[in-house]
């Protein structure tokens, strides 16, 4: 690349004013935060007696669960997204033929290592079947090592204990697609 080639637009970068050059109105701007912490209302919460309030439970992301289909069964269907696309390397799956006919594989084994999970939501991301969720429930704690790896019955389990309070995300997102259709009936009956 030459400085004096045509298809090349160099660009003078501004001149500062005083804001600019000055600190004052970072200076204010950090003393205002301050003074509203001093002043405002506390924030406090007397952990583990009471419960943080989560504000969006549906952008937390807290531990682990594998998700159930509609007749009881693991939702995964052992493609390996979820495995590839996490950073942490954390997700073990050993898949098998699978028992229904609707599905060619399932997860003979899924275990989660959730010590060394750094619960960026990558699996959930990339899980093309909505089998794996992280749920709201942030007082993840164990007594040993082994105790935080999280296998496929322990993680069924987290979705047994969390699926009235946190419905899958799937059906809510079915539930808000059926109540922003325009003709709001059922699918598959014509509007009178």
């Amino acid at each position: 690349m030459k400085s004096d080639d045509k298809s090349i637009r160099w660009v003078e970068e501004p001149p500062l004013g005083l804001a600019g050059r000055s600190y004052l109105p970072l200076l204010v701007g950090g003393m205002t935060t301050t003074l509203k912490h001093l002043v405002g209302p506390k924030m406090t919460v007397e952990s583990p007696e009471q419960r943080h309030a989560i504000v969006d439970p549906l952008g937390y992301r807290g531990v682990h669960r594998l998700n159930r289909d509609a007749q009881g069964r693991v939702k995964c269907v052992a493609c390996f997204l979820c495995a590839t696309a996490c950073p942490a390397h954390c997700i073990d799956i050993q898949a098998a033929e699978s028992p229904w006919p609707d599905r060619e594989k399932y997860p003979e084994s899924f275990t989660i290592d959730e010590l060394r999970c750094i619960f960026c939501g990558m699996c959930e991301e990339a899980c093309p079947v909505d089998a794996i969720e992280l749920t709201s429930l942030y007082d993840l704690s164990g007594k040993s090592r082994e105790e935080m790896i999280f296998d496929k019955a322990k993680l069924l389990s987290v979705y047994d204990q969390t699926k009235d309070a946190e419905p899958m995300r799937s059906a809510q997102a079915d539930l808000a697609a059926d109540a922003a259709r325009p003709d709001s009936g059922r699918r598959g009956e014509e509007p009178t």
